[in-house]
Parts: C-alpha cells; sequence; structure tokens
C-alpha cells in the first residue's frame, strides 16, 4: 500500500577537512526542520555540536525499506551518514525506486560544508604521517637518502612539460610534491631545530607577499619587467648577497650552471667577460651564455636535439617508435 505523500528523505553530508559545527544554513535549517534525525554513528564529529544546539539525534542505520516506511505521511527524515558514505543504504533506495513496487520519497542530497581549494592537502599530510610511522622503509628514511629522489623527480616533471602530456604532468606534480611532504614530515623529528609542513608553507607565504609589493604593498607593477625588477630587489634585500653567484647552485648540469650564472651577470648589468680557455669546456660555456643572452634555455634546448638524435639512432636500428 502507498501513500499519496511519500515524504522527504535528506542526506546531509559534510567534509571532514572542515571543522564540526561549521554547517551551511541550509543544512542547520534542514536539521531543525526535519521530523527524524538519524545517524548510524555514534561517534560521528557533528553529534556534539548538534546536541548543543537542540538537535534530537537517533542512533539507527536503516535499511532503504525501513527509511521508506519513515517518511511515509509526508514525513522529512534526515540521515546524517558516516564520513565514508553508506553505500548499502543509497544503493538499496536506488533499487526500490527502480522496482516500481513504491512511492519513493523525495530524496534530496544536501551538502553541510564544502571543501575550500588546497583541502585533498590535508589528507595527504595526514597520509604521510601514517606512512611514517607504519612502513618499515618511509620510517627509515633521512633527507640524505632521499635527495637523489627529489632530483630524479623534477627531471621526470620537466621530461612531462616538454612531452605535454597532461596526464604525466598531474602525476609528476604529485611526485614532487611528495618529495615536499616527506622531508617536512621527517623535519618535524629533529631534536634540534624541528619544523613541519606547515612551517614550509608559512616561510613560503611570508616570501610570496614580501616578493609581490605590488599586489600585497604599496609598489606599481605594469609589465612582466616591473614584477621581475621588484622580485630580484627584493631577494636581494633577503639574501644580504656578496656577490651576483651567491646562492646559485654550483651542483646542477653545466649547461643550467652556466646560463644560470650569464643570466645573474646581465640582470646585473656587469662586465664579466668570459674566461678564456682550450677544450670543449669553454665552447660549451660560450653557446650557453649565448643561448641564454637569446632567451634560450640551453638545457631543453640540448634536451630537445637529443631526443631527435634518439630517435635517429631508433630508425637506424630499425625499431618502430619512441
Amino acid at each position: 500500500m502507498t501513500s499519496e505523500n511519500p515524504g522527504r528523505v535528506v542526506l546531509l553530508t559534510a567534509s571532514h577537512r572542515v571543522a564540526p559545527g561549521l554547517l551551511s544554513w541550509p543544512a542547520w535549517q534542514a536539521l531543525r526542520d526535519a521530523d527524524r534525525v538519524l545517524c548510524p554513528d555514534e561517534d560521528h564529529p557533528q553529534l556534539p555540536y548538534l546536541r548543543e544546539a537542540g538537535v534530537a539525534v537517533e542512533h539507527v542505520r536503516p535499511t532503504a525499506e525501513e527509511l521508506v516506511a519513515a517518511c511515509a505521511g509526508g514525513r522529512t527524515v534526515l540521515v546524517l551518514p558516516s564520513g565514508e558514505g553508506d553505500r548499502a543504504l543509497t544503493d538499496g533506495l536506488a533499487r526500490l525506486a527502480g522496482s516500481g513496487r513504491l512511492s519513493m520519497p523525495d530524496l534530496e542530497l544536501l551538502p553541510g560544508s564544502y571543501d575550500l581549494p588546497g583541502a585533498r592537502l590535508l589528507d595527504l599530510v595526514q597520509v604521510m604521517d601514517v606512512i611514517r610511522r607504519r612502513c618499515p622503509w618511509s620510517s627509515l628514511q633521512t633527507h640524505q637518502g632521499l635527495a637523489k629522489y627529489a632530483i630524479e623527480e623534477s627531471y621526470e616533471l620537466v621530461e612531462a612539460i616538454e612531452a605535454g602530456d597532461r596526464h604525466e604532468l598531474r602525476e609528476e606534480l604529485g611526485d614532487v610534491l611528495l618529495q615536499v611532504v616527506f622531508h617536512a614530515r621527517i623535519a618535524e623529528e629533529d631534536a634540534e631545530e624541528p619544523f613541519s609542513v606547515d612551517d614550509v608553507a608559512a616561510t613560503l607565504i611570508e616570501k610570496l607577499i614580501q616578493r609581490h609589493p605590488h599586489i600585497f604593498g604599496d609598489e606599481t607593477a605594469e609589465t612582466p619587467e616591473d614584477v621581475r625588477a621588484h622580485w630580484l630587489r627584493t631577494k636581494a634585500a633577503e639574501k644580504r648577497r656578496e656577490s651576483v653567484t651567491d646562492g646559485v647552485p654550483v651542483g646542477q648540469p653545466g649547461l643550467a650552471l652556466a646560463a644560470k650564472l650569464a643570466s645573474r651577470v646581465r640582470t646585473a648589468g656587469l662586465d664579466a667577460p668570459l674566461p678564456r680557455g682550450e677544450g670543449i669546456g669553454y665552447e660549451l660555456l660560450a653557446l650557453a651564455v649565448r643561448a641564454e643572452a637569446e632567451g634560450v634555455d640551453p638545457e631543453a634546448a640540448l634536451r630537445a636535439a637529443a631526443r631527435a638524435y634518439r630517435d635517429a639512432i631508433r630508425a637506424a636500428e630499425g625499431v618502430q617508435g619512441g
């Protein structure tokens, strides 16, 4: 027997990344207007705040049939699922609706809170913490031991960018991000100078704000060149460098190192002649400086040429594809 008014089911979802109790106004209205509020999870983080607001919650896990029956006569039943959701309930409601045997209540999915951009980073930090504590390999890693992976992942990211592969780009960005989160988690355990991923983010935020006075301060910048000038001035003041070469890592690939030094010289307006010497090293230095002056990344240019050479080698071997 069906009811003329089958009622309404409200499934109220809430992000676990948002502090409990911070629900939207429509969510609070739905909680107060519902004839019954059901929650199968007795430890649901929202429950203390619902009790404080005077919302009566029943700790039951209804089946789809029980929920439909509870709505009979035009009643509204609100269900607060657990953080993992209630797949059995939603699948059961879908089966009942598809059977055509019952007059189904209206079903409303009501988000009570939303994730802000970057919310999944909180999940990443939590997962990394669990891995660091429980994984036999990860729990033993050090900054020194992981250093090589940071280099490898950076190169793989560059390769994905140059290949124009969006799927690979997304994955490689994640691998680079993993290095940051992993090192920050290890840093928390340092006995003398511990810091966390929040400290890393705070330092970066401060740096970005200081180096963008045209956005967060009183400076003005109309062109990319103006922005770069602001950046360089602020960076120089922060570092208090004695030489334009300070801060240039000499361990980077040779062409990149030569181009970076040439960029520092050109930006500073220095008259620093190239050293003269015998051998291919000095010839490569001159080529790298020339490339930088022409706005060409010598590393990227050489990689492109090397890929063409690789393809030529494979063609000579009769190997198909790259």
